[in-house]
């Protein structure tokens, strides 16, 4: 990120970074084991219910947590409203609280017919006996709507079938105006960002603050006002909600005062992201390997795909892979600001991998170990995010550039020295290339690179001996000194891992961009 701000910054004068969607998934964890675990053994403790009996208890206890849900909303005459799956719930809500001029407290209650997984009794012909089976079905799902006090406008959902399975939605912009009012900082809102605000810095700050957010304190308070009899279900068997976040969206606004010149710029970035930002792009952003030559693994078989559309709020690309994706949209234009805004969505943590202890021992050492969904591990998520979001507007600090291309490679292909040695220049287009290709991958922005991790993209075969991986090791290593001699890349402190420089990102980029560029591209710019 401070490559574009640094490029655009006599155009920008604000940036604000945060949460923008939130989704947070309660489970009773423990209902779902299997054998005599989980929901037997709360039927065995609950009065020892037998199975032929379940159908008729889960009704009752279903019945009960309706009405125990839905009382609040009506003791204070706010609506419930029955809709299909299809309606846009939060759109009527919306409209339900603008008529009644609701602006806190709860609004409404939403009923619906939902997809859920739940208990089935089915017979067991192997033990001739009963058994509970957890399947896909069709329950009543209950939504509350509310303006929170601290979140702003939120809403719950909560299966009224075993497992009682709460979804929570809040939006890290509406907690910012609610801080920003308690703070006293003016701002202009539009929709869901602010094109306006009195004091960006400060606005920033409080955004960071959302992040030292206790969530086991919040989300608790919130599945009891959802089902205030939990604890007289579960008397005779504890049962706590495990929390995990299934959907996250991260984002980055930057303040162009003047909208003519984001209609100037925006347009040119729309171009540059056709011919220059693909899905494999997107892989290496977000920790995926791809091969030296650009290619996808072998047997990759997921879904991959970059698209452009016009949305209501402006024109958006959109970089898509495995249930997450990078986009960038003109968001708004107003008269007191105009905003471009780039966001990673983040549905599927697998491949990402973070510092943080074991499991089970949050005092232990910290090592590199994979994401995990729960909201222990939401901090580390948001940095992931803004990581990643950071290095995708500095893709885009390559747009109308003044620096000419060729005096990026005319300075690379030169000659230096590096410890008083010489070191020769760089062959770009030639025997090089490759190497350019490698330390730029997305998957190396994270953690950086060691020796060790350029030789599989370097070498088509593996080792034959020791001998030879030396010479290997040899080899890279003076490749490194190659290109840290040309202020390509730059080692990490404490650790033998490199990490490209902002000059390195910027020069590669164009020169893999201008290598993959359509000759008629070209032609048709000049």
């Amino acid at each position: 990120m401070k490559q574009f701000i640094a490029k655009f910054a006599d155009q920008v004068d604000g940036v604000l970074s945060g949460w923008d969607r939130l989704m947070f998934r309660g489970e009773l964890c423990i209902l779902y084991n299997p054998g005599d675990g989980g929901m037997k053994q709360y039927l065995k403790s609950s009065s020892k219910i037998l199975l032929k009996d379940f159908g008729e208890h889960v009704r009752q206890v279903s019945g009960r947590l309706k009405k125990a849900s839905l009382a609040p909303i009506l003791e204070m005459g706010r609506i419930v409203q029955y809709l299909a799956p299809s309606v846009d719930k939060s759109a009527v809500a919306h409209k339900i609280a603008a008529e009644q001029n609701i602006s806190s407290g709860l609004v409404c209650a939403i009923t619906s017919v939902e997809p859920c997984r739940s208990f089935r009794i089915v017979s067991n012909r192997a033990t001739q006996h009963l058994d509970l089976k957890m399947e896909r079905r069709q329950c009543l799902h209950i939504y509350h709507y509310w303006i929170d006090p601290v979140f702003g406008w939120m809403n719950a959902r909560i299966q009224t079938w075993f497992p009682f399975r709460i979804q929570i939605c809040l939006n890290g912009r509406e907690w910012l105006a609610r801080q920003m009012d308690e703070a006293g900082i003016k701002y202009v809102r539009a929709g869901n960002c602010f094109p306006w605000i009195e004091d960006f810095d400060r606005a920033q700050q409080l955004m960071n603050q959302q992040l030292e957010q206790d969530g086991s304190q919040v989300l608790p308070a919130i599945a009891k006002r959802l089902n205030p009899i939990h604890q007289e279900i579960f008397k005779r068997y504890r049962v706590d909600y495990y929390w995990t976040t299934p959907e996250s969206e991260w984002a980055i606004d930057v303040r162009f005062p003047r909208a003519e010149d984001l209609k100037r710029l925006y347009p040119l970035m729309l171009q540059h992201g056709m011919t220059a930002f693909g899905s494999t792009d997107v892989m290496k952003y977000l920790g995926k390997r791809v091969a030296a030559d650009g290619h996808l693994p072998p047997g990759y078989e997921g879904e991959l795909f970059s698209n452009i559309r016009q949305r209501e709020e402006g024109i958006r690309i959109k970089h898509y892979i495995d249930g997450n994706s990078l986009k960038l949209y003109d968001k708004v234009y107003t008269e007191v600001g105009n905003l471009l805004r780039g966001e990673n969505t983040i549905n599927c943590v697998d491949g990402f991998r973070v510092h943080r202890p074991k499991q089970g021992d949050p005092q232990g050492p910290s090592s590199l170990r994979p994401l995990r969904r729960s909201e222990e591990d939401l901090k580390r998520r948001a940095d992931i995010s803004h990581r990643a979001v950071g290095r995708y507007l500095d893709g885009w600090a390559t747009v109308n550039d003044s620096t000419r291309l060729h005096e990026v490679v005319d300075a690379l292909e030169r000659p230096t020295h590096w410890n008083q040695k010489r070191v020769r220049g760089l062959r770009v287009w030639g025997t090089d290339r490759v190497l350019l290709e490698t330390v730029s991958h997305g998957e190396f922005n994270l953690n950086g690179f060691r020796n060790r991790d350029l030789q599989p993209y370097l070498y088509d075969s593996v080792c034959s001996s020791p001998e030879e991986a030396r010479r290997r090791s040899a080899a890279t290593g003076r490749k490194l000194r190659m290109l840290r001699a040309h202020g390509l890349i730059e080692k990490l402190p404490h650790s033998h891992r490199y990490q490209l420089t902002p000059s390195g990102r910027l020069a590669i980029t164009a020169i893999l961009v201008a290598r993959q560029t359509p000759v008629s591209v070209l032609a048709k710019a000049a």
